[in-house]
């Protein structure tokens, strides 16, 4: 009768070792119980603030705070002309019509939902109809100029 309840095991590695502290000398973690002697961390309760630098002037409020972040800052994914021209070139772009979904389908944009604006950088030869949310005025010239078309997609406010 091998499984008598005096010979029953934990499986292995099921088990850590831990300090038992606070529990007389003979444990080896008696005393002190591993704290110390005095100071701030040997009392009960000694728990620091995340910033607390021992009484020195905490970093957060030795550095300088400037500038200005507006609450309702939209943030713009950046096409560049260049880009449009060689999306086209590698036959990414057969149609001549970009639009936000299908820059997300070539793998232009990760965001599917951003609002995106197209940049005057780089030559375009190709005629295009693009719509975006925004775009350059660089970007109107050379898109007319290969005799394609925009169309400026509207940000759409979200109700409060």
């Amino acid at each position: 009768m091998a499984d008598i309840l005096s010979n029953l095991k934990f499986a292995a590695g099921s088990r850590k070792k831990r300090k038992r502290i606070g529990r007389g000398q003979g444990s080896g973690h008696g005393g002190t119980s591993t704290r110390g002697h005095k100071g701030q961390g040997s009392r009960s309760g000694s728990g620091l603030k995340r910033n607390f630098e021992g009484g020195q002037m905490p970093l957060v409020r030795r550095l300088p705070k400037f500038g200005f972040t507006p609450r309702n800052r939209v943030e713009y994914l950046v096409i560049n002309t260049s880009l449009l021209q060689k999306f086209v070139d590698d036959k990414k772009i057969t149609d001549g019509i970009v639009t936000p979904e299908v820059l997300h389908t070539i793998g232009a944009v990760a965001e599917k939902k951003s609002p995106i604006k197209i940049l005057g950088d780089g030559d375009l030869k190709a005629k295009l109809t693009v719509s975006a949310h925004k775009f350059s005025k660089s970007s109107v010239e050379k898109i007319t100029a290969a005799g394609g078309t925009i169309k400026e997609i509207s940000l759409k406010k979200e109700a409060v």
